[in-house]
């Protein structure tokens, strides 16, 4: 994951506990469908360089890497990077530490970058953006992805840390209407993960599905697309 500067070392002790929580059974479930959306979004194809921001340890890096394109895997914390080097050894995967604020690459980088679950914790969400938008070619497209405020998700994260839990306090959770003022107008918008954290996984799926169909926009994982116009 990617946090602000001030917020370095937030994640430096959850690789672990990270990587277990997507091996649950409604932990893979969510890991599905959000990849899933993902690869919608983002359609990485063989040959392409792709920077991902906020790679944590390399969950989501996976289904992009199996498409054959090029990853550059960027997260502020080392224990993450580390555990996504580690995952992707020998592969085309080149681990970095940076801030997503201030991205260590020239303009016009990267055929693709895209973004999970990071800007949350991020007070400048414009700044991100620009960030984001700066290093991708003109015409290349842009994922990014965040945890939806419209969602129950976020409000049992609310209170969570307002009871004091270090990583949920730290959240800044924004709805798809402030996303789509930060992003250009054509910009489309998707929500994932409708059901809940004790949901059972077989009625999970029906929820996701019945919920997808009606194209909500409160599911807890908020993804937004599009494409760099210069």
């Amino acid at each position: 994951m990617q946090v602000g500067p001030n917020k370095i070392g937030l994640f430096d002790d959850w690789p672990e506990r990270y990587d277990q929580w997507f091996e649950t059974p409604i932990g893979e479930l969510v890991r599905e469908y959000e990849a899933e959306l993902l690869q919608q979004l983002l359609d990485p194809q063989t040959g392409e360089f792709i920077l991902d921001v906020g790679c944590g340890t390399g969950i989501f890096t996976s289904p992009v890497l199996s498409s054959g394109a090029e990853i550059v895997g960027l997260d502020i914390s080392f224990p993450m990077i580390s555990r996504a080097s580690g995952r992707f050894h020998g592969k085309r995967f080149v681990p970095l530490a940076g801030n997503m604020l201030a991205l260590p690459f020239a303009n016009g980088s990267f055929d693709k970058v895209y973004s999970m679950t990071a800007l949350e914790f991020v007070d400048n969400a414009q700044a991100a953006v620009a960030e984001l938008e700066r290093v991708t070619k003109g015409g290349g497209v842009i994922v990014m992805s965040t945890l939806n405020r419209l969602s129950p998700w976020a409000e049992r994260r609310l209170r969570a840390g307002e009871e004091g839990h270090e990583l949920f306090k730290s959240m800044v959770f924004r709805s798809p209407t402030e996303i789509r003022e930060l992003l250009p107008a054509d910009a489309t918008l998707k929500t994932a993960i409708h059901f809940m954290k004790n949901e059972d996984p077989v009625q999970a799926r029906e929820i996701e599905t019945r919920y997808q169909a009606e194209d909500a926009e409160t599911g807890a994982f908020l993804a937004a697309a599009w494409r760099k116009n210069h």
